[in-house]
């Protein structure tokens, strides 16, 4: 009996550890990152019809991210477990049909279960899902097997350090930018590189249909059967069906469009360096810092920089931007999400050369004239 009560125990303990590690990493790589946590949430409530609730997504991020940490860390070192356990039962009750709708529908591309760290497809994300309820039940079956280390006062207290420590590192990294950066434009890297293809890769596979008709019937061909030296039937369409997805590099969609054109390659072959003042949406922006963004990008040009704003912003919203706070700077076009991928902040700033991210900075902590120059020159 004894021996059984041990193997009982070690198998919870287990359980408990890889329930509660991956947890912790989830509400982790989500709080180094809250505004790409809200962004993930906005796909869901465009998914799901539900856009005139956007103003949700940023709190709701936060409860997300605060509520992940906080089960994993409870799980792990046995903190008001029973009560824990069944609020992860509740939680993995509503995210297991979620998930499984979207690998079904696929709506979206990703969950963003584990932020930019760890990017799955909706199929791997239900998988893992349906591993993690498993292991719950296990836990589930067997919590009666732990007793607390904790009086009630005393877990209640230590309940609120991981609730402290998840809004702590969110609000951080939300007024600066993330502590770990886990996107391809993260400093150091280099943009040509990240848009490159190896030269094996694999390519796209897609399946092809060809439709002919005689005699007033239609039929369906491939391109093994297809009648091509037959005269009597008489092509009506084709079509193609991706069958597997090829290699994408991690920079697929950045460009920059002006009115003379797309400046994208001047831009990442220049030699010299080049500031990139990123607005995602100009008419969304935070102008607390503005007379400082133009006193740094000031202070770059005198370094020797070239700067460009990029937005996704319509011409309208570009020129009353312009007009109210006294830019006169070149205008790019960049896709939305690309913006929103490259830096989070509106407005952030991008020092780049030869296509190398050089340094990023959100609007609320701008570099000096001096770091600028030490930078540049």
């Amino acid at each position: 009996m004894r021996q059984k009560s041990k193997i009982k125990n070690h198998i919870l303990l287990i359980a408990r550890i890889i329930f509660g590690l991956v947890f912790l990493f989830s509400g982790f790589v989500k709080a180094v990152d809250p505004l790409g946590t809200a962004y993930k949430i906005s796909d869901y409530l465009e998914a799901f019809s539900l856009t005139p609730l956007d103003f949700l997504a940023f709190p709701s991020a936060l409860i997300l991210i605060a509520t992940e940490f906080t089960i994993g860390f409870n799980i792990l070192f046995n903190v008001h477990f029973k009560a824990t356990t069944l609020i992860a039962s509740i939680f993995m009750l509503i995210m297991t049909p979620v998930t499984l709708y979207l690998a079904l529908a696929n709506p979206i591309s990703d969950c963003g279960c584990f932020g930019d760290a760890i990017v799955m497809t909706n199929w791997q994300t239900f998988y893992k899902n349906v591993v993690l309820c498993i292991i719950l039940i296990i836990i589930a079956i067997l919590k009666d097997n732990t007793r607390p280390w904790l009086s009630n006062w005393g877990a209640w207290i230590v309940t609120l350090l991981p609730i402290i420590i998840s809004f702590g590192i969110s609000i951080y990294c939300y007024n600066l930018l993330p502590i770990l950066d886990f996107r391809p434009y993260k400093k150091g890297n280099n943009i040509i590189e990240g848009m490159s293809i190896p030269e094996d890769a694999q390519l796209d596979k897609y399946e092809t249909t060809f439709f002919y008709e005689k005699d007033g019937i239609e039929k369906a061909f491939t391109l093994d059967n297809y009648p091509a030296e037959d005269s009597t039937w008489t092509f009506v369409r084709q079509e193609s069906k991706l069958i597997e997805q090829g290699y994408v590099p991690p920079i697929h969609d950045f460009s920059i469009v002006t009115e003379d054109g797309d400046i994208t390659d001047i831009i990442l072959e220049d030699a010299g360096y080049t500031l990139l003042v990123i607005s995602h949406k100009v008419e969304k922006a935070s102008t607390k810092n503005i007379k400082c963004i133009k006193s740094t990008i000031a202070n770059a040009k005198k370094a020797g920089a070239n700067v460009i704003w990029l937005t996704s912003s319509y011409t309208d919203e570009i020129d009353n931007f312009r007009t109210k706070y006294g830019i006169n700077d070149t205008f790019g076009a960049t896709d939305d999400i690309t913006l929103k991928t490259i830096v989070r902040s509106n407005p952030g700033l991008v020092l780049i050369k030869d296509a190398n991210i050089i340094e990023k900075w959100h609007h609320n902590s701008l570099p000096t004239k001096d770091e600028l120059n030490q930078l540049i020159n």
